[in-house]
């Protein structure tokens, strides 16, 4: 069922966050002060609309408080950024994910109510300084600062045509291995049994320290 989201600031990340929600088949308002950025996306849009997001009366207008998600990519102008979070929260909206620039900023963000903070550089630079120092593991995903969920790719021939139990994963690494994608098979909750091939690339969840361990195991590093 498709939700509703309200993104506020249509530069690079505002707008690619658009696009990607569109083609999910989510409804989507874009809110942008700029008429000729508007303008752009009056056909990509579900609706688009020119609003200052700091004008108290013209958020209430939109009636974002009814929205799923209202996202605020306001880019560098972080005092916009800001006093647009308040207003949304004042006025009743009940998801606000603000983008933040920088640490301080993103801690603002948190103190005034934002119900999530993202930095998109920031981790989109650390997921690729993760696989640059970790070249096995194809996907990771930060759970909290603790527990993570990765994709490591089998290339070490010593856990080669052993089962899932044989290698101890759970109890040596506490990890669980939730998929598996072997050659063009996936194989969801596999069972200990399963019998592991070179190549194949397997879905673990646990502590991060303890994936990178097993990472660097299964690598032959």
């Amino acid at each position: 069922m498709a939700k509703t989201y309200a993104i506020i600031g249509l530069g690079r990340f505002g707008s690619s966050l658009l696009e990607s929600l569109i083609s999910a088949g989510q409804e989507v308002l874009a809110i942008d002060r700029d008429a000729d950025v508007i303008e752009d996306y009056m056909d990509k849009a579900t609706h688009a609309v020119i609003a200052d997001s700091q004008d108290e009366e013209a958020l209430r207008d939109l009636d974002l408080p009814s929205f799923d998600h209202v996202i605020v990519a306001i880019g560098h102008n972080q005092q916009a950024s800001i006093l647009t979070t308040v207003l949304l929260k004042d006025i009743g909206v009940k998801s606000v994910v603000a983008k933040a620039e920088n640490n301080l900023h993103a801690r603002i963000l948190q103190k005034i109510g934002a119900d999530q903070v993202v930095r998109p550089e920031y981790e989109m630079a650390k997921q690729l300084a993760e696989r640059l120092v970790t070249p096995n593991i194809l996907n990771y995903i930060t759970l909290s600062d603790d527990y993570s969920l990765a994709e490591v790719k089998i290339t070490n021939f010593k856990f080669v045509n052993k089962t899932i139990s044989d290698l101890n994963i759970r109890s040596d690494f506490g990890l669980n291995v939730i998929a598996v994608k072997a050659h063009d098979e996936f194989i969801a909750a596999p069972e200990s049994a399963y019998m592991i091939r070179i190549g194949d690339i397997l879905t673990v969840i646990g502590e991060s320290i303890n994936v990178k361990k097993f990472e660097n195991l299964v690598s032959g590093n």
